[in-house]
């Protein structure tokens, strides 16, 4: 059956049972319209194409119709025009070679005497016009804007944007018709040509500078909109047209910003707009948001800013979530320009940290940490910390870290310090990362008199809960570093101190042992307290066995570090006085800021792979005995445990020669030697000077970590060498970056005893006679590694003089190091960022064989 209208073929469409039904239904009807179409029926053209509109909005194929609808265009009646160009907006678009054919149509059209039969074809050339198109055609599109017809210039201005759009050199020719619009009366040709002056000043900075004249013309139709009186046409909620108040201050916002007469022209009428519109609805709310942006960019009086800021406090206190979550993420964007007037709406911005919604939490949570200075960082970690207590766990992780770089930042004093992290270690100590876990212990190891407190305070702690992973950590090395200290001065408490005894401390650390939640890394830790506590003086012998028979279980542990661990413990207490030399308490380590990237990876202390101890301190520190015996075997590894038993009696390289140590301690470190499986004859000669490993967490900033290493390589004996020693690798730089007077090279450097961890040398050189300034050298890697990054030297590179930074890359063995660059500087007055992705280095880099 075919229908012979629209009307007859949506009803039977609508009465079909099954999509087969419809299927079958809406295939007969094409093939009837395929078959008219060849017989060139032109009075049954336009039902045929009214009919295939709207298979072809079903999902139906209707391609066959394009050249119907471009001889209905030709057709002189109004409604076979209208039919056609929704045909050709339906279906074609600017990839169709079809369309080349439309061009002559479309010029005729905008030429007619009926202005709808031009708005049909403006209509169609916005909607569908090719780059080639944009061009054929913009002449006529111009002499439209002049038009006399306000419909017609509203349409023409749309052409306009998509000719811009897809040809952005013809800007120039619309921009004087442009001004012109400015000046027009009518809203809706106003609305358009402020949007298509918009789209020219994105896309070209002269043709801004151009329209920065047009700012009091903006002005006075802004504030037109602002005094006028009630007018139902344009009225909004009792807002006078709010679209065209809005298109008004975004493009105040482009022409103001960076120009300081422009902005001065505008102040006024902004602080009009946000005194005068309502907030109570809306679309009163959308005019003030986008006068707090403008405000914000333009270079705005001080008293208009804090106004703005204002206006985003009032935000806040809004019920509708919408617009509390654009006010807080606003919030965050401006609080650096002026922190003191977002510091007055510190109340609600806390009590936000409450909302049910979790992305405005989210987002109060960012801006908490952003007011934190040294007047409120008190009232606002305590408020932080309520909101740890009982935020969702993917809040921790990031709360944890940023309380404690808060607090370490900005501490009164190092007791309030110590409080606040105990504090997060015992509220959320499975999500520290083990940076944060890293700077606790070097602040408690670098202030003696509050050793006794924290040590007992961590008792205290681990006695109540030992699900707290890093405050199981903390407790461990605290607790086993200053046993004697916790001993003799007993249990801190605000009445008075409690005794305790070593066998209550070995107690409480060997239920850690077999505590549920303890891992491998834990159980490495209690060891080494546990040999630790067992060799002072203030341990009694009844516990020093008891140590002895725990270490002795573990000798037969299936784990291979906690075997190799408890062997190393349990043959230390045969040695008798030496054990108290070798286990007696650690240096503090270098005092140092956490810095920003080393908490940039989103990984947990538990996630580590490497050493317990010696990477809770930081970065290449000593290693424990027990990962001494962990390298190669050969000279090599006998050599490194003489300059690590060396190291920690004291003789470095900057001692006298070994030849004139005493004798005794020569045979003391034989004697130790012979313990880890290595003979005296296995050692160096004593006439070399023993080295000590390099620490690169000491190296200075400024110094080059590799010209460290070679100045504490111990100096070629005269004596012939053993053929079989290896020379020292050669380091090989590699270009990173090599353009606007900048060269940046790399230096890795691996090593067999870590492999995959690479840390890399980056060196800044000016090529030129100019100095570059406030140089800023970020880098990224691909999520399968980990980086960490130290300051640079000097943000300053001045000519012939070399600035360095260091890195360190953790990847997989075997990978790749790819690394993704971004740099930006300043250099002869010009502002030079650029990014480049780096992947020069040799393969194999990360099995430590390069």
């Amino acid at each position: 059956m075919v229908y012979h209208n629209l009307k007859a073929l949506i009803k039977g469409i609508r009465g079909c049972k099954t999509v087969a039904d419809e299927r079958a239904l809406i295939q007969q009807e094409s093939a009837a319209i395929r078959a008219s179409f060849r017989e060139e029926d032109s009075f049954a053209r336009h039902n045929n194409i009214a009919k295939l509109l709207y298979i072809h909005m079903l999902g139906s194929p209707a391609h066959f119709g394009q050249i119907e609808c471009l001889k209905l265009v030709a057709s002189p009646r109004f409604s076979d025009k209208r039919l056609g160009y929704l045909g050709i907006m339906l279906l074609l678009d600017e990839s169709q070679e079809v369309l080349t054919l439309v061009t002559n149509s479309l010029k005729n059209d905008m030429n007619h005497s009926n202005m709808y039969a031009v708005g049909l074809a403006l209509c169609t050339f916005a909607n569908i016009a090719s780059e080639e198109m944009s061009r054929d055609l913009a002449n006529e599109i111009e002499k439209l804007l002049g038009s006399s017809n306000t419909y017609i210039r509203k349409k023409a201005a749309l052409c306009a944007l998509r000719v811009i759009k897809k040809v952005p050199d013809l800007s120039d020719h619309f921009v004087s018709k442009s001004k012109n619009l400015l000046t027009d009366r009518n809203h809706g040709v106003l609305l358009t040509s402020i949007t298509l002056v918009t789209e020219m000043c994105q896309a070209d900075p002269a043709i801004l500078e151009e329209f920065r004249n047009a700012v009091p013309l903006l002005v006075r139709n802004l504030k037109a909109l602002v005094t006028t009186g009630y007018s139902p046409e344009h009225d909004v909620s009792g807002i006078t047209d709010p679209f065209l108040q809005v298109k008004i201050l975004r493009l105040l916002r482009m022409l103001g910003r960076g120009d300081e007469r422009a902005s001065e022209t505008m102040n006024d009428i902004l602080a009009q707009v946000a005194t005068n519109t309502d907030s109570t609805k809306n679309v009163g709310n959308s005019i003030l948001y986008e006068t707090v942006l403008t405000v914000l960019e333009i270079e705005a009086d001080t008293g208009l800013r804090v106004m703005a800021i204002n206006i985003l406090g009032k935000f806040l206190s809004n019920r509708d979530n919408n617009i509390r979550y654009v006010a807080l993420n606003t919030l965050n964007k401006v609080v650096s320009m002026d922190t003191n007037a977002v510091q007055r709406h510190r109340n609600i911005i806390l009590d936000c940290l409450r909302d049910g919604d979790i992305s405005i939490r989210r987002r109060a949570l960012e801006l908490s940490y952003a007011l934190i200075n040294e007047q409120n960082v008190r009232i606002l970690i305590r408020e932080l910390l309520a909101f740890l207590e009982v935020s969702d766990d993917e809040f921790k992780l990031g709360m944890t870290t940023q309380i404690c770089l808060a607090a370490e930042r900005f501490a009164p004093n190092k007791r309030w310090h110590i409080d606040t992290v105990l504090r997060v270690l015992k509220l959320a100590g499975n999500f520290v990362r083990e940076e944060i876990l890293s700077a606790f212990v070097r602040l408690v190891a670098h202030t003696p008199e509050l050793q006794a407190y924290t040590a007992s305070k961590l008792y205290s702690a681990l006695k109540e809960d030992i699900s707290q992973e890093s405050l199981t950590l903390a407790a461990t090395w605290i607790v086993g570093e200053y046993s004697d200290i916790l001993v003799e001065g007993g249990l801190v408490d605000d009445d008075q101190p409690k005794s305790i005894t070593d066998k209550e401390i070995i107690d409480l650390l060997a239920s850690t042992l077999d505590s549920p939640y303890a891992n491998y890394l834990t159980r490495q830790f209690v060891l080494a307290a546990l040999t630790k506590i067992a060799a002072r003086s203030t341990t009694t012998q009844p516990q020093q066995d008891r140590v002895a028979e725990l270490l002795a279980k573990y000798t037969t542990s299936p784990d291979l570090e906690l075997q190799q661990r408890a062997v190393e413990f349990a043959s230390l207490f045969t040695l008798g006085e030496l054990r108290e030399g070798v286990l007696e308490r650690m240096p503090p380590p270098e005092l140092k800021a956490t810095v920003m990237g080393f908490v940039s990876e989103k990984r947990s202390v538990g996630s580590t792979k490497v050493g317990a101890e010696a990477d809770l301190l930081g970065d290449d520190t000593l290693a424990p005995a027990g990962q001494a015996a962990n390298s190669n075997a050969g000279a090599a590894s006998a050599q490194n445990n003489q300059d690590l038993l060396a190291e920690i009696f004291g003789s470095t390289a900057s001692d006298a020669p070994a030849s004139a140590a005493a004798p005794s301690q020569k045979n003391t470190i034989d004697d130790i030697l012979g313990l880890f499986g290595s003979t005296p004859a296995a050692a160096a000669p004593a006439s070399a000077p023993v080295s000590s490993p390099p620490n690169y967490a000491s190296t200075p900033a400024n110094q080059d970590v590799f010209s460290t290493l070679a100045a504490q390589t111990p100096p070629v004996s005269a004596a012939p060498a053993a053929p079989s020693q290896p020379a020292a690798p050669r380091l090989t730089s590699y270009p990173a970056y090599e353009k606007n007077e900048m060269k940046i090279t790399l230096t890795p450097q691996t090593s067999a005893a870590r492999p995959g961890t690479v840390n890399i040398l980056a060196r800044f050189q000016v090529t030129g006679s100019n100095a570059a300034t406030g140089m800023n050298f970020q880098a990224a890697v691909p999520k399968s590694q980990q980086l960490q990054m130290l300051p640079m030297s000097s943000p300053n590179i001045n000519p012939g003089s070399v600035e360095t930074q260091q890195m360190r890359v953790v990847a997989p063995v075997g990978s790749s190091v790819r690394l993704r660059l971004r740099i930006s500087y300043s250099i002869g007055g010009q502002n030079i960022q650029d990014q480049v992705d780096f992947s020069g280095f040799p393969q194999g880099l990360t099995s430590g064989a390069a």
